[in-house]
């Protein structure tokens, strides 16, 4: 086997904005997004060494990685009441360490090219063991084509680098307008994939009309557990504390990928959840500011973060807006007040 290898630095895929601005177009888009079965203890050792080499990591480098992946030895201990089982030491002949910096950098160099494989109408998107494909196109039969010889493409591929697809948690979702009636019918052998209208990708839940509901209730659920946590222990610890616990369990959870799904028709429920955990944080009465407790207790208010996390995403992603001049411009102002911000 001769695969093609070379190192991509787009996988990370298009601006979050291309997605809909290609259904804005009436061009059909939809993902097709992959479960690998036991991705990381799949990883065939001569097969990554070689990809290193083709990619130029040689010498004292190669010779590292290789001995960091030989001679390991694995067993299963199953601890009784009464006695202790212990298997034999078995060499480890495939896979990389999970859990370690080393293994999830080690299998997206495995998989690297697996975008080369691809149908030309078609942006992959690799993130570790999570693997998806985005297709669009302006005719439905292409379109399904697209989607049926990608997954062809893409089970050869897999085959090649002795890697399976789990097809009972690989999913095909279809982006369309609410008047919009999808039918698509994709095959994988003799088995048809799950056309789903939500899936879970990077800890977000995307659905088929991009309105985000599911994701916010389901956000919403761990916001209402941490807002009850903070309430339950308000009464043993310091402000500074709540803060903490604030920051760890609310904060965190209302901030991720809140540039894809802040401004949808449920964010204002996350933010009547977060002036009720600041309620409880500052102790305010029915009439007192929520204003004052949020600039004494620095946090920002939900649509103010969502606004920040844009312009911070703008900053970092500049190269992503250059193709419009408009939109040049206002990147130069952006990266100024960022360079501001990390002054102060």
């Amino acid at each position: 086997m001769k695969p093609r290898c070379c190192i991509r630095s787009d996988n990370s895929g298009k601006t979050p904005c291309s997605t809909t601005d290609t259904a804005d177009n009436r061009l059909l888009v939809g993902g097709t997004f992959c479960d690998l079965r036991k991705a990381f203890d799949c990883v065939d050792h001569g097969i990554l060494l070689n990809k290193l080499l083709k990619y130029g990591i040689i010498g004292k480098s190669h010779k590292l990685i290789s001995s960091y992946l030989a001679n390991r030895y694995q067993r299963v201990i199953i601890a009784g009441k009464c006695k202790t089982f212990n298997s034999e030491w078995k060499l480890i002949k495939q896979g990389v360490p999970q859990g370690s910096i080393l293994g999830p950098l080690l299998f997206l160099i495995y998989i690297n090219d697996f975008p080369i494989h691809a149908q030309p109408s078609t942006k992959t998107v690799l993130f570790a063991d999570d693997t998806s494909m985005v297709i669009k196109s302006a005719h439905p039969t292409e379109f399904t084509n697209a989607i049926q010889n990608n997954l062809i493409d893409a089970d050869k591929w897999f085959k090649e680098n002795l890697l399976t697809l789990n097809t009972d948690k690989t999913n095909i979702l279809q982006f369309y307008t609410r008047n919009e009636l999808p039918d698509l019918r994709i095959l994988y052998g003799d088995k048809q994939l799950h056309t789903v209208n939500t899936t879970k990708f990077l800890g977000i839940i995307i659905d088929s009309t991009l309105s985000w509901k599911q994701h916010v209730d389901n956000i919403t659920s761990k916001l209402n557990k941490a807002c009850f946590a903070i309430r339950t222990v308000k009464a043993y610890v310091a402000t500074a504390i709540l803060k903490t616990i604030y920051f760890s369990y609310f904060h965190s959870v209302m901030t991720y990928g809140v540039i894809f799904w802040g401004n949808s028709v449920g964010s204002k429920h996350i933010f009547k959840i977060q002036k009720g955990v600041i309620k409880i944080i500052y102790n305010l009465k029915v009439r007192d500011s929520f204003r004052t407790a949020f600039k004494n207790l620095e946090i920002l208010p939900f649509y103010s973060q969502y606004l920040y996390s844009l312009l911070m995403f703008v900053a970092k992603t500049e190269s992503y807006f250059k193709i419009m001049p408009t939109i040049t411009h206002l990147t130069q102002d952006i990266k100024t007040i960022f360079t501001y911000h990390q002054q102060i």
